[in-house]
C-alpha cells in the first residue's frame, strides 16, 4: 500500500483551483470554511447516523465561529500527521474544499498576525487594563449567553458601568507623575486597540463573505494556498503538505469501500432495494456438460453491456454516461470509529490490483473477506444525488446467484447552502411612517473584535485554543460527504430518479448474464422466467430498509 513517503505526482505543482467542475456539492461544503455563523449550526446538518461533536471550552471569550472550527478540523483530519484513512466522496471533489479550509485559514493567519500586534502594543504594554477590559467582556458574554433576559440586561449596563468608571478615573484621578499617566493610559490604550482590531477584523470580514457568496453563486473565486507550493528543494513543511493533498485525491480514487450494516456502504448511502436471481445451473443439451465458466466471465460481460446505458432506442435523453466500476467492499462493524485500507503487494496507490480483483470475484463468495461487486453510478442534479447499483455474481454448488442492490446518497444538508445575509436596520421615515429605509451595519460587531483580538495571540499553538475555546469533532468514519447528507427520499423527482435507475440495470444485468450462460451450454429457461418476475417486482414503488432486518 501507498505510504507517507510515496509521491504521488509527477514533481512539484500548483493546486488547480476550483477543480470541482462547478459540482453544488463541492462548493456548498467548501463555502462553510469561510462562514461566520455560530459553531453550534453544524449540529443542524448531523443526520441520523454521523453526528459531529462540539466541545465546549473554559471560556466562551475564546469560543471558534463555524468556519474557524470546520476550516482547522478538516485541516487536521485530512491533513494531520497519523491521521487515519478518508472515506471516499462520491459526487464531489474533497481535495477542493481542502484546499479552500488552507485558504481560510491562510486569510485568518494573515489578519490574525496584525492582531496579535495590536493587542502586544495596546494591551500587552497595559496588561491591567486589559485584563479589567476582558474580564468585564467575559462576564456579559456569559450573562448574554443566559436564558434570563434581565440577565443580559445585566451584562450590558455592567459594562456601561465600568465604561463610565473609566472616564471618571481619567477626569478625577488624584495620582501625579508618571503613575498617572500610566493609569490613564492603561484604561484608554485598550480601547485604541479595540478600534484598530474592529478595523481589521471588518475587512477580512468581507473578503470571507465575498468568497462565501462567490462559492454558492457558482464558485468564481478559486482557492489560494502559497503554502503548498514548493520553492525549493529544502521546502519541507510545502512539500509534506503538497503530498498530503495527492495522498487524499488517491484515497478518493480507491476502489476499496467499507459496508458498515444499516448504515449501508460508507460514501454511498444506505440499500433501499435488493433483487435476487438465484437457480440452479442445468446443461442445455441432455448427457453433455456445461462448459466450465467463472464468476468473473459473467461479471465482465456484464460490464461490457453496462457501458452502454446511455444508448437506447429513442431520442429521449435517458441516462447519462454512467461511472462503471470493480469494487471491493470490505465489511465492518455498524458502530467502527474508524477503517484501514487493505495492505500488501496486490494493492497500489490504494486500489486493488486488476488480477486481485478477479480472485476475489471468483474465489471469494463464502465466508469471512471482502466481496467483489459491480458498481454503476450516476451522478445528478448537479452532484446532489449519486445513484449506485452494486451487481455481485456468485457460484455455490450448482447456483448460480445474481445480486442487484441499489444504494442512493442524498443531497448536502441545505445548511451548507445558506449564503451571507447582510447585517441591515430598517427604521420607518419620520413623515412618510409607512415606508422604511434601511443602512447597512458593520459585519464585526464590538464583542466580535474583542473574541478574535483575544485569539489571535495563542493561534500560534491551536491546541492552546483548543482548550480555551473548545473544537469541533468530524464524525468518524470521517468521509466529506456522507457526513453530511440528507436522505434523498423527502424530494419526489431524486426519489423517482433512484427508483427509475434499478429496471434498465436490473434488465441489462440479467440479459448479459444469460447470454453468457446460453454460450456456456446453460439452460437460460428457468432463469429468464425468474428474470420476468423479478424485472415485475422492481417496479414496487416505495424503497425499504434493506439492512434493517426484522429477526
Amino acid at each position: 500500500m501507498a505510504d507517507d513517503l510515496f509521491d504521488f505526482s509527477p514533481g512539484a505543482q500548483v493546486p488547480l483551483q476550483g477543480a470541482a467542475g462547478g459540482t453544488a456539492a463541492t462548493f456548498a461544503l467548501a463555502s462553510a470554511a469561510y462562514r461566520d455563523s455560530p459553531l453550534e449550526e453544524i449540529s443542524k446538518a448531523d443526520n441520523d447516523w454521523h453526528k459531529s461533536g462540539v466541545t465546549k471550552g473554559k471560556f466562551s471569550l475564546f469560543e471558534p465561529n463555524l468556519g474557524e472550527a470546520f476550516a482547522r478540523a478538516v485541516q487536521l483530519r485530512t491533513l494531520g500527521g497519523g491521521r487515519g484513512p478518508i472515506i471516499q466522496s462520491f459526487g464531489m471533489d474533497p481535495q477542493a474544499v481542502v484546499e479552500h479550509c488552507l485558504a481560510a485559514n491562510h486569510i485568518r493567519k494573515e489578519r490574525d498576525q496584525k492582531l496579535t500586534a495590536v493587542t502586544a502594543l495596546f494591551g500587552l504594554l497595559f496588561l491591567p487594563g486589559l485584563l479589567i477590559w476582558l474580564g468585564v467582556f467575559q462576564l456579559r458574554r456569559t450573562l448574554a449567553g443566559a436564558k434570563d433576559r434581565r440577565a443580559g440586561a445585566i451584562g450590558s449596563a455592567l459594562l456601561a458601568a465600568v465604561a463610565v468608571l473609566a472616564v471618571i478615573v481619567l477626569v478625577k484621578l488624584p495620582l501625579d507623575g508618571l503613575l498617572n499617566w500610566y493609569l490613564r493610559a492603561m484604561l484608554v490604550a485598550p480601547v485604541i486597540g479595540w478600534l484598530l482590531a474592529k478595523q481589521i477584523c471588518e475587512s477580512t470580514a468581507k473578503d470571507l463573505r465575498a468568497r462565501w457568496e462567490s462559492l454558492l453563486s457558482g464558485g468564481g473565486t478559486g482557492a489560494k494556498i502559497p503554502e503548498a507550493v514548493p520553492g525549493n528543494p529544502g521546502d519541507t513543511s510545502r512539500e509534506v503538505l503538497r503530498q498530503g493533498l495527492e495522498k487524499l485525491s488517491a484515497e478518493q480514487r480507491s476502489n476499496v469501500v467499507f459496508y458498515a450494516g444499516p448504515k449501508g456502504i460508507l460514501g454511498m448511502g444506505t440499500r433501499w432495494g435488493s433483487w435476487q436471481l438465484a437457480e440452479e445451473l442445468i446443461p442445455k443439451d441432455a448427457g453433455k456438460e456445461i462448459h466450465q465458466f467463472r464468476s468473473y466471465d459473467v461479471i465482465r460481460a456484464i460490464h461490457d453491456q453496462m457501458k452502454l446505458l446511455e444508448r437506447g432506442p429513442l431520442n429521449s435523453g435517458g441516462f447519462p454516461t454512467p461511472s462503471v466500476k470493480h469494487w471491493i467492499v470490505s465489511p465492518i462493524g455498524e458502530g467502527a470509529g474508524s477503517v484501514s485500507w487493505p495492505e500488501g503487494p496486490e494493492v497500489e496507490a490504494f486500489q486493488i490490483k486488476s488480477h486481485e480483483i478477479q480472485r476475489i470475484c471468483n474465489h471469494q463468495q463464502f465466508g469471512s473477506g471482502n466481496r467483489h461487486y459491480l458498481g454503476v453510478q450516476f451522478t445528478l442534479w448537479e452532484s446532489q444525488l449519486v445513484i449506485t447499483m452494486m451487481i455481485s455474481v456468485t457460484v455455490l454448488h450448482e447456483t448460480l446467484r445474481i445480486e442487484v442492490s441499489g444504494y442512493a446518497l442524498g443531497p448536502v444538508h441545505s445548511l451548507f447552502f445558506a449564503k451571507p445575509s447582510p447585517k441591515k436596520v430598517s427604521r420607518p421615515k419620520t413623515v412618510r411612517f409607512w415606508e422604511t429605509t434601511s443602512r447597512n451595519l458593520p459585519l464585526v460587531e464590538p464583542r466580535e473584535a474583542v473574541r478574535l483580538a483575544v485569539r489571535a495571540p495563542f493561534t500560534w499553538y491551536p491546541p492552546v485554543l483548543d482548550f480555551l475555546g473548545g473544537k469541533l469533532s468530524l464524525p468518524e468514519p470521517f468521509g466529506m460527504r456522507h457526513a453530511w447528507a440528507d436522505q434523498p427520499w423527502r424530494h419526489r423527482f431524486m426519489a423517482d430518479d433512484a427508483m427509475r435507475a434499478a429496471t434498465p440495470v436490473l434488465r441489462v444485468a440479467h440479459n448479459a448474464a444469460m447470454r453468457v450462460l446460453d454460450e456456456h451450454g446453460v439452460d437460460t429457461e428457468r432463469f429468464s422466467n425468474r428474470s420476468s418476475s423479478l424485472i415485475g417486482a422492481v417496479q414496487d414503488p416505495s424503497p425499504k430498509k434493506i439492512d434493517a432486518y426484522d429477526a
